[in-house]
């Protein structure tokens, strides 16, 4: 006789190890380490470059007008995302709120591909943020 297996819920990733990356995916808690140094170097150089566009709309000289993000915590119904960075218009977001996670989908979100995350950002993830109407992805491989 076979076991049904529980549902995972967000006291599951609440209560993860620290030093684990913990989401949930369709009623699985999924771990992943922290990213390895190039997929860290990827996101970190990635953050740098977009940092002239996590300014006001309108500063002088600068594009302006998102609010970029790294690795926040995103709820979307039962499933529970940590993208390696997400921005939202600040059109859409005009104050930047207070909270321990988001539960209004960003307009952009990328995932810095490794070879123990590649198959969960491209099969499980992508679907999920296309559902939530997130209007880009970025799926970076730093090779």
């Amino acid at each position: 006789m076979s076991t049904a297996r529980r549902r995972a819920t967000y006291q599951d990733v609440v209560e993860a190890p620290e030093h684990l990356v913990a989401e949930l995916i369709d009623g699985e808690l999924i771990t992943s380490p922290r990213p390895a140094s190039p997929h860290a170097l990827a996101a970190s150089v990635m953050s740098m470059d977009l940092s002239p566009f996590h300014q006001p709309p309108g500063a002088a000289g600068k594009p302006g007008g998102w609010w970029i993000l790294y690795e926040p915590e995103l709820h979307f119904c039962d499933d529970v995302l940590v993208p390696d960075l997400a921005g939202w218009r600040r059109e859409r977001m005009p104050e930047f709120p207070n909270v321990a996670w988001f539960a209004q989908a960003p307009d952009w979100a990328c995932e810095a591909l490794s070879a123990s995350t590649r198959s969960l950002d491209r099969d499980r993830k992508m679907p999920i943020y296309a559902r939530e109407g997130v209007g880009h992805l970025w799926l970076v491989d730093p090779l």
